[in-house]
């Protein structure tokens, strides 16, 4: 509690970091900083989680190559001095529609099964973020269901050489 007040006068007197391209307010930033968490949340990310990552930034918010890098290095950053979730849920549920957080729920889908495993930790965070971003249980289930059943077959797909 005490945390959060200095940091919001923090943030009053002196705005955030200046060699940022993408503000605190930008619900782009909040959400890649979700996928980022969860993307580490197994240690170092693997080569197919990075391109995922990068994939997913890029196609969803219309970026080219560098800015995706931009937005990603901007979005570790804020992540590396989150203490919670609600950092960057509270700036997504001011941003975006119920539809539009689904999208980052689906894309924190994506990237939990971007390694082809799923850990406890991954699905807890998708599971508080979900519930932080108003996202009912049975939505965040479909999701969850949606990109399994995809990565599933995508995974068997290329296991018999295709």
């Amino acid at each position: 509690m005490l945390d959060g007040l200095r940091q919001f006068i923090t943030d009053i007197v002196a705005p955030h970091d200046q060699s940022r391209t993408f503000g605190e307010s930008d619900y782009r930033l909040a959400a890649t900083a979700l996928l980022v968490h969860v993307v580490s949340l197994d240690g170092q990310p693997t080569a197919a989680e990075q391109r995922k990552l990068h994939s997913l930034i890029e196609s969803h918010f219309g970026l080219d190559h560098g800015t995706a890098d931009r937005l990603i290095a901007d979005a570790t950053q804020v992540e590396g001095e989150a203490v919670d979730l609600y950092r960057f849920t509270s700036v997504i549920m001011r941003s975006l529609d119920e539809e539009g957080r689904k999208r980052v729920v689906r894309m924190m889908w994506e990237l939990v099964y971007a390694d082809g495993q799923v850990s406890e930790f991954e699905d807890n965070v998708v599971w508080r973020a979900s519930d932080l971003l108003g996202i009912s249980q049975r939505d965040r289930i479909e999701l969850k269901h949606a990109i399994a059943d995809r990565a599933g077959s995508q995974l068997k797909d290329s296991a018999v050489g295709g």
